[in-house]
């Protein structure tokens, strides 16, 4: 949620001097960055550096800030480049990075979206273990897919402004996010029992 003042206000008013407009868009936006992180490092403790150094970018970059674009589309943006980097030297390290993430982190991340409504309890328990399932499959896709997917289902953001973030075209983006549910959906029916491909969930369509 947004009131009272948008993010951009919030920005400008930062670059202005007013600090408390920094904490406000920390104590907005600190939840998702970090669950995007988590997507893309896959380790909890990372993405939390990661999160925290983001808004050190943001702040060193508050007077170069102009709010052409959505401010939630710069700073995921900030995290994803701050993120590859720190993947690209945490391999250098060490060749066998892990790519799962704990399942006390599982739990910690809000579901994928699926397609149900009015579930029962059984239905919810079901519910749960496609989404643990989902959430396996989700760590196998190459990162500029699972990016591109969590950003349109999860964080709501057009292929437009997503685009943005992964610096290509809107068409590649609608490709990657096409090529992320065909391989998400593959890998589950490969996860599933013969009884229960049929119920296989996906996420679900963004624009």
């Amino acid at each position: 949620m947004q009131s009272p003042d948008t993010d951009a206000q919030l920005m400008l008013a930062f670059r202005g001097g007013d600090d408390e407009a920094l904490s406000a868009l920390y104590r907005r936006w600190a939840g998702p960055v970090l669950r995007f992180l988590e997507r893309v490092v896959r380790e909890r403790a990372m993405a939390e550096e990661l999160m925290q150094e983001t808004f050190v970018r943001v702040h060193g970059a508050r007077d170069r800030y102009e709010p052409e674009a959505r401010f939630s589309t710069w700073l995921f943006r900030i995290a994803r480049n701050l993120a590859l980097n720190e993947l690209d030297r945490a391999r250098n390290k060490s060749p066998h990075l892990s790519t799962h993430a704990s399942a006390h982190e599982a739990h910690e991340r809000p579901a994928l979206t699926l397609v149900a409504g009015g579930p029962s309890v059984d239905e919810l328990a079901h519910a749960r273990r496609e989404r643990s399932r989902m959430e396996e499959a989700l760590t196998t896709l190459p990162e500029r897919q699972r990016t591109a997917l969590w950003l349109a289902a999860v964080e709501g953001h057009s292929y437009a402004e997503i685009a943005e973030v992964l610096e290509t075209s809107p068409p590649s983006v609608k490709a990657l996010v096409h090529r992320a549910r065909t391989n998400l959906a593959d890998r589950m029916s490969a996860q599933a029992s013969p009884d229960t491909r049929q119920d296989t969930p996906r996420m679900e369509e963004s624009r």
